[in-house]
């Protein structure tokens, strides 16, 4: 059994690594509220921008504005891995490199899949074992539209020169503070939108578009997939703190337990020290009697 010193040292310890957990546990509940409320405001914006414009884009030829709606075979993908810049947040960063691995080695399997990696931690497994076209940490210093819509404009770019024929977005998508869900998200080309039943007339039939389909498309198409990156960078945002926190619950109800054993432990160990000094002095008190 551990000596009393030993235990104290231990009991200390722990209650330290408590300390730290539950201070990182307010920290991510702090940040995880504006998060919440900033993807939340954007999420029903964007899913109806990219609704409408899944419909706009289907019916355009590539030479008439819908060069990021055409299906070209697919040789060449880059996927998009967005991860963060710190840990201890569970299992967060671990689902998006394993569904990005999972693209490599079955939905992709014989095509040339490259990374681009939004995030410290996707880079830094990634690499070992995958090509890396480009790394952004820095977003997550000052993440704002401006920002994402260059990395935007690079992969829209990257998909009209022909360089990836598919671009793919992997992401935790937020649902709630425990909940994160790991979403492989298309990013270009632009999908077509699908009938809700077989044979029903597609959307253009209810709209009268002014000006033309093709500038409105030209126009918003870009928009539209900055929004898409935008949200999905936000969407990780927000799960990242939810994760965190969540994770720092855990630990701090875990650290709160190992230390109630441990005093349990010390209070025996101290007991028994005890009675054997008692031992000691009666069994002397006797001899010295007898």
């Amino acid at each position: 059994m551990a000596n009393l010193k030993e235990i104290r040292n231990r009991i200390s310890s722990v209650g330290s690594t408590m300390q730290i957990t539950s201070a990182m546990k307010m920290v991510s509940a702090a940040k995880l509220k504006k998060a919440q409320d900033a993807i939340t405001a954007m999420r029903p914006y964007s899913e109806k921008l990219t609704e409408l414009l899944q419909n706009l884009s289907a019916t355009l030829e590539a030479d008439a504005g819908g060069k990021y709606s055409v299906q070209r075979e697919v040789n060449n993908v880059l996927v998009v891995a967005i991860t963060s810049n710190r840990g201890l947040a569970g299992a967060f960063n671990t689902n998006v490199i394993k569904e990005a691995r999972h693209l490599v080695l079955d939905t992709y399997n014989g095509k040339k899949v490259d990374f681009m990696t939004l995030g410290k931690k996707g880079n830094d497994i990634l690499k070992k074992s995958n090509p890396i076209f480009e790394n952004n940490n820095d977003i997550f210093d000052n993440l704002t539209f401006e920002t994402i819509s260059d990395i935007a404009e690079k992969l829209m770019a990257l998909y009209s020169e022909g360089k990836y024929d598919k671009i793919v977005l992997v992401y935790n998508s937020f649902r709630n503070a425990a909940t994160q869900i790991v979403q492989a998200e298309q990013f270009l080309p632009i999908l077509p939108a699908q009938n809700v039943e077989e044979g029903s007339k597609s959307s253009e039939t209810f709209y009268i578009f002014e000006p033309s389909k093709e500038e409105i498309v030209e126009a918003l198409i870009p928009k539209s997939l900055k929004t898409q990156l935008f949200k999905a960078v936000r969407d990780s945002v927000a799960s990242e703190h939810g994760a965190r926190m969540t994770a720092m619950h855990k630990a701090t109800d875990n650290a709160t337990e190992l230390r109630d054993a441990l005093k349990l432990q010390y209070n025996k160990a101290r007991q028994a020290a005890i009675t054997n000094e008692i031992l000691e002095i009666v069994g002397g008190a006797e001899a010295l009697a007898g």
